[in-house]
């Protein structure tokens, strides 16, 4: 994986815990929708919207860049629908690139050691 796997990684870690904010925000404004005169449903329905397929969108290209398996691209997918569940891809995602990261720069640095013993 490189640094444009752990770009992708942190665009869907960026959104995650926006998305699972405004989708909890939502669900609020239903239950007072209900229960009161209160109705912002129309206009948390369309920020959410607006964040869900955001995140739709960069998982896919995470999805895409890291080549996950089925199952960890699932995961993430289903988090997107569940109430706290984008606290928990946030959490999982931030790991995720930190090792990208770990590993790129890792590359890099074995690729200038070759370097320095060839021209050395």
């Amino acid at each position: 994986m490189d640094m444009k796997t752990a770009s992708a990684l942190r665009r869907l870690r960026l959104i995650s815990a926006p998305e699972a904010v405004s989708f909890l925000v939502l669900l609020v404004c239903s239950v007072l929708k209900r229960t009161t005169d209160f109705n912002a449903v129309p206009v948390m329905g369309a920020v959410h919207g607006l964040l869900f397929v955001l995140y739709v969108l960069f998982w896919a290209d995470a999805w895409n860049r890291a080549k996950w398996p089925l199952g960890r691209a699932a995961l993430y997918a289903a988090l997107s629908v569940v109430p706290f569940g984008g606290f928990y891809a946030d959490k999982m995602l931030r790991r995720e690139s930190e090792d990208v990261v770990i590993a790129a720069r890792a590359r890099r640095e074995d690729r200038a050691g070759r370097d320095d013993v060839v021209t050395g």
